[in-house]
């Protein structure tokens, strides 16, 4: 409620003086109407946008606001602030302060170096990803010198992942031979100092090729889910489980590359994670997890063929000195493709996106057809298809739907 007679005077606010202080203001409001295919076709989603962005510079300085509201049919209003923050521009070097996204790396919908902004999961990998992407209240620090950029990120406050509702059909249950209940008590990082997250990226623009080279030493945005039975005290036997989720440090070292060799694009994004812990298969004796290096890479290829645009990746994650007690497989394997087109004078496009789990034959389908009706204002119809009985795809089987999204932009 708090969030809501703040947010809206300030919204409105905004609105009344954007022309009268020279105020630049965009944003859109959308519809998004989703359905299940499967049972009795119950709506998967039922959510109204309004998305405001307000920008300011005046000489060196610049500003930028970005709320939202999400309104759902069945819920209250979701009130908050995407980005708001200040820019301070210097001869060599400028400054950014205040809830931002960052975006990092090359892939195309996969996480590998892009680990600066934590995640909106509580749709899963459905919306847009500047909507997926959490803004984290942070200072930015760029250093230039002629093509090379040296970029410096602290953040002083951790944000985890948002996670789905227990009630969401997005929400994934624990595969446990016993009844769990969960204990939030180590769940938090406390805000302090030496609790900040540290970021560190050097990148390179050139007419060959673009890379960069990160560092990060953070907080695992994921919990881990630590476990401990619980001992009937009349029997002495365990007859349910207490799962305690608890973020741990991870240190990273990556980079990513893009180059043209012809008419091709080569991509490519790696990274070496220091600290994750994998869940385990056997909780009761090891508490639910075990520590593990691993590698996060993707090699990807653009290209095209007359209008069609084409492009695809080969995503592995591997663990380090696997061992069999471990939930996850020691080599995970994913492909991404991507064929879009457009028509009657770019004013139609036709776009086919899937995700493609190759270790258990699992996907995720995504055609969908956006018509600009007006300059502003656009009409998309699309399918999320998962196949598959398990795997990160094939796990979310009955939540295959159709949706429409009407989006006016101003």
């Amino acid at each position: 409620m708090f969030n809501k007679i703040i947010i809206i005077p300030l919204m409105l606010l905004f609105i009344t003086i954007s022309s009268a202080q020279d105020l630049s203001l965009s944003g859109y409001a959308r519809t998004y109407l989703g359905a299940l295919t499967t049972g009795e076709s119950e709506y998967s989603i039922i959510q109204n946008t309004f998305d405001l962005n307000f920008e300011h510079s005046r000489g060196d300085v610049y500003f930028k606001v970005n709320p939202f509201l999400y309104h759902y049919s069945d819920k209250n209003l979701e009130l908050g602030l995407r980005q708001v923050y200040m820019d301070l521009y210097f001869d060599s070097f400028d400054i950014r302060i205040g809830k931002q996204q960052i975006v990092w790396g090359k892939g195309d919908g996969v996480f590998i170096t892009d680990i600066v902004s934590p995640k909106d999961m509580r749709e899963f990998l459905l919306p847009e990803f500047s909507e997926i992407r959490v803004g984290v209240t942070s200072l930015k620090f760029n250093y230039y010198l002629e093509n090379s950029t040296f970029e410096l990120v602290w953040i002083p406050v951790f944000t985890p992942t948002q996670m789905p509702e227990a009630s969401s059909i997005w929400s994934i249950n624990p595969n446990y031979p016993l009844p769990y209940s969960i204990d939030y008590s180590n769940s938090d990082v406390k805000n302090k100092l030496g609790n900040s997250e540290l970021f560190a990226k050097y990148s390179l623009l050139s007419s060959e090729i673009d890379f960069e080279i990160m560092t990060g030493y953070s907080w695992d945005d994921d919990p881990a889910f630590h476990s401990e039975k619980i001992i009937n005290t009349s029997t002495g036997i365990a007859d349910s489980i207490l799962l305690k989720p608890e973020h741990h440090r991870l240190a990273t070292l990556g980079g990513s590359f893009s180059t043209t060799i012809g008419p091709v694009v080569l991509r490519g994004e790696g990274a070496f994670y220091n600290g994750k812990h994998f869940q385990s298969t056997s909780p009761l004796s090891a508490g639910g997890t075990s520590e593990k290096n691993y590698l996060h890479y993707l090699l990807g290829v653009d290209f095209s063929i007359g209008e069609l645009k084409l492009s695809s990746q080969f995503i592995q994650q591997a663990i380090m000195d696997y061992d069999d007690s471990l939930i996850n497989d020691e080599f995970e394997n994913t492909m991404t493709f991507l064929a879009s087109m457009d028509f009657l004078r770019e004013t139609l496009n036709v776009e086919f996106f899937s995700y493609i789990g190759l270790n258990n034959g699992d996907a995720l389908i995504r055609p969908k057809v956006t018509y600009d009706y007006v300059d502003g204002f656009q009409i998309m119809l699309g399918a999320n298809l998962f196949l598959g009985n398990e795997g990160q795809f094939g796990r979310y089987d009955k939540n295959d739907m159709i949706y429409t999204k009407l989006k006016y932009s101003f």
